[in-house]
């Protein structure tokens, strides 16, 4: 699932899009079990890979970028922010990041470093892989396709 979406992100990224509500609820699942990224109701074509929303936007905070909820700054690294989560619901079997948390206090958390734990069935190197969508610093922060480089030996391994 994470190879899919994160090479479905690799494509809007080459293309300018920023998609902006990138979490597991906004996947499908295809007949042959491929994972297609949808609802592109918040998605924006960049050309500076930034785009700044107004004041008094709503957005899916537990998924989002420091840079988003400080400065309402979007860009495809706070994409890769959000799929840094994706990948912890995936291995944490769809789990609510910050469950214990609300809005507010997952903004304070994420502000002063805290991250999600390693669920259970991310090994570390996946764990790793995740932990890198979350620096504080967007240009830190692997592109999607530096992603995919790192996913698919991965993939590769757990095929039978």
């Amino acid at each position: 699932m994470c190879y899919d979406v994160c090479e479905g992100m690799a494509f809007l990224e080459s293309h300018q899009f920023i998609h902006r509500d990138l979490a597991a609820r906004n996947c499908l699942v295809d007949s042959d079990l491929s994972v297609k990224v949808s609802d592109f109701g918040m998605t924006r074509y960049v050309l500076d890979d930034q785009y700044v929303s107004s004041v008094g936007t709503k957005f899916p905070v537990k998924w989002s970028a420091p840079e988003v909820f400080h400065y309402f700054k979007y860009s495809s690294k706070s994409d890769v922010w959000a799929f840094g989560i994706l990948m912890w619901e995936v291995f944490s079997l769809g789990k609510q990041p910050y469950d214990l948390y609300d809005n507010s206090q997952v903004v304070v958390k994420v502000s002063q470093g805290h991250r999600l734990y390693r669920p259970q069935l991310a090994s570390d190197t996946v764990y790793h892989i995740m932990y890198s969508c979350w620096h504080e610093l967007p240009e830190k922060r692997p592109t999607f396709q530096q992603l995919l480089s790192s996913i698919e030996p991965l993939r590769e391994k757990d095929k039978p």
